[in-house]
């Protein structure tokens, strides 16, 4: 989460400590000052766009950024003072040398963040083409990885024999070693953040109450204030309200989502749940999804909860030739990419051409500039797997959510949403509008068919595409769609 805009020193002597080591406060300097020429020379050595102060945590984006101060109010993003074009070039030139564009200070700010708080709209769009292109190119090193074999046969149990014959080096006194002094490092906010996997998840104990259902760790799984983006959620992917869908819901939580399409009376309604004690609390007799509702169905099989996860649930609805109108995802404790494999490998067998998929929409909802990054991801990665998407955008109602540990979030260990429907000082994000509709343009573009060494697209490529910038900050929404 980026830090509040008060209380924030953003003067060069507050952001270069004074015990900065002098090579990475030298750099500090020449990006602060925009100094191209000099900082060009400095680049030339290896990891120099990445560092950072020790105490503070400034990199060289973020002293390029905050050397141009804040944006005047009256600034309409239109023309731009001459200190933030320097800027820009200095961004540029870090970004192409490796800098990395989500690297936080001790003020918990990514370069994005701080040109978001400033109001600077060109140095944030930067930022988020950088995220863009470095997302993109993580995905493809994943597939590289999954493609790959490993290691050759045998190569785990070669070993190194030494010629009995052989003189044994001789033993080094450590004290004619001189001990290595290890530079400081600086350590961010977040860095004893625990990070939840899919198999902690799976066997902790949850706990129900009226507003939330939360993991032994005190992780929200699912909360009350979601019922709303929920409502949404159904309206998108049944517009008319018709009895009769087929639907798919993987994650079923507190059942808020499911307990809507429920009312909407389907002809087929299946639930994907894989953690034993939500399983537990739907056999239960009170359970408005346990075995009594499966029996409720028109048919066998038509209303039905699979025990598992959906990895192995969903082929098996393959094999049995399941097709669905409307599925919407939403689980806990995996990362994007299990939504990604989801979408791009499985949707294609069990939607019905003319059906829509959804998910909830929390990728990076912690941090406004990785919320759109992940909006142009999953548009470019839907688009490769032959989904079109729209937006829906909407305002979460923050009543209750602002503080961590109080109103919604009490007896919850950290907030997951923090995306205020207020913006910023001139908050500007990506958008692309197609006509005078309120349909989103979905970018058509393929990274695994482009021709580059890195096989992502290019700086001057991602610039001429995103053009165009509006304000908002509210709930995005995803439609998928098949294209065509």
């Amino acid at each position: 989460m980026a830090a509040t805009t008060s209380k924030i020193d953003d003067s060069m002597p507050a952001r270069i400590s004074s015990d900065c080591p002098e090579e990475i406060r030298e750099v500090l300097y020449h990006a602060w000052g925009h100094d191209r020429s000099g900082l060009k020379k400095l680049l030339k050595t290896t990891g120099k766009a990445t560092a950072q102060d020790p105490k503070t945590g400034e990199t060289p984006l973020h002293a390029a950024i905050r050397a141009c101060g804040p944006a005047s109010p009256d600034d309409d993003g239109q023309e731009e003072d001459g200190s933030v074009e320097e800027a820009k070039d200095i961004v540029h030139d870090l970004f192409l040398q490796g800098a990395i564009w989500n690297d936080v200070d001790s003020n918990n700010e990514t370069p994005g963040c701080l040109a978001l708080r400033l109001g600077r709209k060109s140095l944030y769009q930067l930022c988020i083409e950088a995220g863009v292109r470095a997302e993109l190119l993580f995905a493809l090193m994943g597939d590289y990885e999954e493609l790959s074999s490993g290691s050759e046969d045998g190569d785990e149990e070669m070993e190194v024999q030494q010629d009995d014959d052989e003189e044994a080096p001789q033993l080094v006194s450590t004290e004619d070693v001189e001990p290595t002094v290890e530079e400081p490092k600086f350590i961010p906010p977040d860095a004893k953040e625990k990070q939840v996997t899919s198999e902690e998840y799976l066997n902790s104990k949850l706990v129900y109450d009226d507003a939330k259902l939360v993991d032994s760790d005190l992780n929200g799984v699912m909360m009350a204030w979601e019922t709303d983006i929920m409502r949404r959620s159904v309206a998108a992917l049944i517009p008319d309200s018709a009895p009769g869908k087929r639907i798919l819901n993987i994650g079923f939580g507190m059942g808020i989502v499911d307990g809507m399409f429920a009312e909407l009376k389907p002809s087929r309604h299946h639930i994907i749940e894989a953690h034993p004690s939500v399983l537990e609390h739907l056999s239960k007799d009170e359970s408005k999804f346990g075995p009594s509702w499966e029996k409720s169905g028109p048919e066998e099989g038509a209303f039905k909860v699979h025990k598992g996860k959906w990895q192995d649930i969903v082929p098996k609805l393959l094999e049995d030739g399941e097709i669905y109108d409307a599925i919407y995802f939403d689980t806990f404790g995996e990362d994007y990419s299990q939504l990604r494999y989801f979408f791009s490998e499985c949707i294609i067998g069990i939607m019905d051409q003319e059906g829509k998929f959804s998910f909830f929409n929390g990728l990076g909802a912690d941090r406004k500039i990785c919320y759109d990054v992940y909006t142009k991801v999953v548009e470019m990665q839907c688009a490769d797997a032959s989904l079109d998407v729209e937006w829906e955008e909407s305002d979460v109602d923050m009543s209750g959510l602002e503080k961590a540990g109080e109103g919604e979030w009490e007896g919850v260990r950290r907030r997951y949403w923090t995306l205020d429907s207020k913006p910023f000082e001139g908050a500007a994000v990506l958008r692309y509008a197609v006509g005078t509709s309120n349909r989103l343009q979905t970018v058509l573009i393929n990274p695994k068919k482009n021709t580059s060494k890195s096989r992502c697209p290019p700086p001057m490529m991602v610039a001429t595409i995103w053009n165009k910038l509006t304000y908002f900050t509210e709930y995005r929404l995803p439609i998928c769609t098949f294209m065509g």
